[in-house]
């Protein structure tokens, strides 16, 4: 019996990187854009930095508070998140389920109406409604759904249900199981819940535009901005900013967790 061919590694090869290159060539054309004097003339106008300049002056404040809100938001699902992941892990009431599939709403409902219902539920409250907490309500509520499945996950394997038995029939108190035990076995759950969470946090744009007001303006709803009342020049050259301030802290979690879980792997 005949056996179909393999496809060959060069094969696979062009396939990616054609692939590759479809998705990348519109992000470098827009950053192209935005390092031209004149985007219709392409790279016959000049090179320049102006643009770069402009979107610094009128949205550099952005960069500062987007940081710090996907910070925030990682912070608090981990607080809220871990002992909600382990309450769920280890019941097998009707309750805790229906809990749990109330809690994936937000994921579920288009981020415009997770937003409606908070500015219904909170908006008269001036001082919060006008403050980046408002948002971050928003943004720990979307998010909050990743951190509990990834971190549950982790709390339902065999061999912490063992282990945890073996502490509980030692005499160990729940807080020395939860936190002297179980918390450092999922670490690395945590962990990657952590850079999942900052990721959709800090390009969250659906729930962050109809939450934020002027004085509460975030990377990705600068970025709509300058696209809609500036030059396109301006909102490409943003795009840079984006990727510049973005990329670079990415790549960092990422090899942080990285070190961090081959660590606890050894």
């Amino acid at each position: 019996m005949k056996t179909p061919s393999q496809p060959r590694a060069p094969f696979l090869l062009a396939v990616t990187l054609m692939v590759s290159l479809f998705m990348i060539a519109p992000m470098l054309l827009s950053v192209m854009a935005g390092l031209v004097n004149n985007y219709s003339a392409g790279w016959k106008s000049g090179l320049t930095l102006r643009w770069l300049g402009e979107v610094w002056d009128h949205y550099g404040g952005t960069v500062g508070w987007s940081l710090a809100l996907a910070v925030a938001c990682v912070v608090c699902t981990v607080l809220i998140g871990v002992p909600c992941a382990y309450a769920l892990a280890r019941s097998r009431s009707r309750a805790a389920r229906v809990f749990e599939e109330l809690l994936t709403l937000p994921v579920a409902v288009p981020g415009l109406a997770t937003a409606l219902a908070l500015i219904l539920a909170y908006g008269r409250i001036t001082a919060f409604r006008q403050s980046f907490a408002f948002i971050l309500v928003g943004h720990v509520v979307f998010t909050l759904p990743f951190m509990v499945r990834t971190v549950g996950s982790a709390f339902e394997r065999n061999e912490l249900l063992a282990l945890e038995e073996a502490a509980r029939s030692l005499g160990a108190s729940f807080h020395q199981r939860l936190l002297g035990i179980l918390v450092p076995a999922v670490f690395p759950a945590i962990v990657a819940g952590s850079l999942m969470v900052f990721t959709l946090s800090i390009g969250e744009f659906n729930l962050t535009w109809m939450l934020h007001t002027p004085l509460t303006r975030t990377l990705p709803v600068g970025l709509a901005d300058s696209y809609v009342s500036m030059r396109i020049e301006v909102g490409s050259a943003y795009t840079l900013v984006f990727f510049a301030v973005i990329l670079p802290v990415l790549w960092g979690l990422q090899h942080l967790a990285n070190l961090i879980q081959e660590r606890h792997g050894t």
